[in-house]
């Protein structure tokens, strides 16, 4: 009996460390993925602004037609 709750104690032990480590790696990816996240956020606040920082607005990001073909003349 003693030799198994020996056993069972060092498994124990080993699936703690194990899961020490397991921890620990979760809380490194969840902050990286956090960066990350903030990352992307910050990237796609920059693109949803309406000029560059340079002033001068970007005449590609403009729509300038409802029209599918892209022509802007319009018949009269």
């Amino acid at each position: 009996m003693d030799s198994v709750n020996s056993k069972l104690y060092l498994q124990n032990c080993y699936i703690m460390q194990e899961n020490e480590k397991l921890r620990k790696k979760a809380q490194r990816l969840n902050q990286e993925n956090q960066q990350l996240l903030s990352e992307l956020k910050q990237r796609l606040a920059n693109n949803n602004r309406p000029y560059p920082n340079n002033g001068i607005p970007d005449l590609n990001l403009c729509s300038t037609s409802n029209n599918p073909n892209g022509s802007n003349s319009s018949k009269h």
